[in-house]
């Protein structure tokens, strides 16, 4: 009997009968397993969080539950009787909606096509274009998007496509929705935003299965936490009952370290890289900053403040302008390619989109960008590229079933490590990481933490770019803050708190506090 289960009988409370039972489910991919002997009571109204670390079968787990996988063995019912779904399709039509960690959206179609697509409305056999969009813009108005329903998918943001996303797993009436992940890619107004939706949907009696590695977000809305390791369950508690550090340490199965390293003093007066008026058409307009040897310089703002876009456009990835110095040398970067040659390595917000090849194996991802030093003339030297992939992946701690496997076959904590030690195969002596753990486990968290104040101590200068507020605080020596494509502030020492940053981000005139909550 669960600890749930026993409470409630000593207090008298009759169970309820569960909307959706898993009972002794469990995958295996050939002679691997993936999940083992897991069982969960999913109740009406109910929050209940799944957690675990990268790999710990949560989203092997939502996606057998969703009908996109079959379990290898165990059972699932629905209201007490024991259901089968072999597509997405057949859990959808009994009730169950799958919001996705990854987009699953089509680019080039609309906002209101992708909320209706295989769904849409008709009137006199006609598709009903017209009140497609009425039903969309009103659903999107609900969640607090304010992105056009005739916008095309690829020309809104990351954080707008999630939420579009979301508008369509929540369009139609469900008995149970799973949301993986839905928080990664948000702003704090739009996570507030979604969360009393949560609450919505439970105050109408609707089942919700919530997977975050944000565990104040779970501590704030979970009724029941049920944890898993390795693939199996560790166990169910009353959500009130655990702590932060409670959670972490099930997660991970022993005491968990300070998540973040004790700052070293490593920076020095020597400017690594300085930007002097830079110019992002549309996005950022007259930014100006310098980056020192051994320091970890922190860039934050609101999602859409210009602050990726100021990056892409200082390393050639979009249009823009700026005058560009490194290590004391005037230069001008036309493409990444230039300006990896001259020192300056960039991880991507978007590692499996644009930093990784998912179908390719771990070797070639990791040598890609140092093709020419592990490949040199026209044969492949594939013994160079071995030895290099066996050192990454002890120096990184990159867990991995097989050396021969797919980057998209590793969680999402191990892929950055790789995405990481792709970057540093080229020597940098400036790293730019953008969003450095979205989607990434505590545990994991904590290693590419480790990892970053280590460029440090070698001498090299970092660039953090984070939505966390409470991440850059933890690792930065300072925090330079945009709004509207500006840099609206910077803070440092007593004044680099949470609370200033947010100011920063979101006010024109902002009279900042020294200490507070950091």
């Amino acid at each position: 009997m669960s600890i749930v289960a026993r409470i409630d009988r000593e207090r008298g409370v009759a169970p309820a009968t569960p909307v959706l039972r898993a009972e002794g489910v469990s995958k295996r991919y050939g002679t691997v397993t993936v999940l083992s002997d897991v069982t969960l009571d999913i109740l009406p109204g109910e929050i209940h969080a799944i957690i675990g670390e990268n790999g710990a079968g949560k989203s092997t787990f939502m996606r057998l539950l969703s009908g996109y996988i079959e379990p290898t063995e165990g059972t699932l019912a629905m209201a007490g009787h024991q259901v089968r779904f072999a597509r997405p399709d057949q859990a959808q039509a009994a009730g169950i909606a799958l919001v996705h960690q990854e987009i699953l959206l089509a680019d080039a179609l609309t906002v209101t096509d992708n909320l209706f697509l295989g769904r849409e409305l008709t009137k006199g056999g006609i598709v009903d274009d017209a009140r497609m969009r009425l039903v969309a813009a009103a659903k999107l108005a609900e969640l607090g998007c304010e992105v056009p329903a005739t916008s095309l998918i690829r020309d809104i943001s990351l954080a707008d496509r999630q939420m579009v996303q979301i508008a369509r797993a929540l369009l139609d009436e469900h008995r149970v929705v799973i949301f993986d992940e839905p928080t990664a890619v948000l702003t704090g107004g739009e996570v507030e935003r979604l969360l009393a939706i949560i609450f919505e949907l439970k105050a109408r009696g609707i089942a919700v299965l919530y997977i975050s590695h944000r565990l104040d977000e779970v501590q704030r809305l979970a009724d029941k936490v049920t944890v898993l390791r390795d693939g199996k369950m560790v166990g169910t508690h009353p959500g009130h009952t655990l702590s932060q550090i409670d959670m972490a340490r099930l997660m991970v199965g022993r005491e968990l370290n300070a998540l973040y390293p004790q700052k070293q003093a490593t920076r020095t007066s020597e400017p690594m890289l300085s930007v002097l008026n830079a110019v992002v058409p549309g996005f950022v307009q007259d930014v100006s900053f310098t980056v020192h040897k051994g320091e970890i310089l922190g860039f934050a703002g609101m999602i859409g403040a210009g602050r990726t876009e100021l990056f892409e456009g200082i390393l050639g990835l979009r249009p823009g302008m700026a005058t560009i110095e490194l290590n004391g040398v005037p230069m001008r970067v036309h493409s990444q390619r230039e300006a990896m040659d001259a020192g300056i390595g960039y991880l991507t917000e978007d590692r499996k989109g644009k930093g990784l090849l998912l179908q390719e194996r771990l070797g070639p991802n990791l040598t890609l960008s140092a093709l020419a030093s592990f490949h040199p003339g026209l044969v492949l030297k594939r013994a160079r590229e071995a030895d290099a992939l066996t050192r990454a992946v002890s120096s990184f701690d990159i867990r991995l079933k097989s050396l021969a496997a797919k980057a998209g076959q590793l969680s999402g904590g191990n892929q950055q490590k790789l995405l990481l030690a792709k970057v540093l195969l080229t020597a940098p002596s400036v790293v730019i990481i953008d969003e450095p753990t979205r989607g990434i486990d505590i545990a994991n968290k904590a290693q590419i933490y480790g990892f970053i104040q280590d460029l440090v101590k070698q001498g090299k200068a970092c660039i953090v770019i984070s939505s966390e507020m409470q991440e850059l605080v933890g690792i930065c020596d300072r925090i330079i803050v945009m709004r509207e494509g500006r840099i609206s502030g910077e803070v440092s020492g007593e004044t680099m708190t949470e609370s200033n940053i947010a100011l920063l981000a979101t006010s024109e005139r902002a009279q900042l506090a020294e200490g507070g909550t950091k």
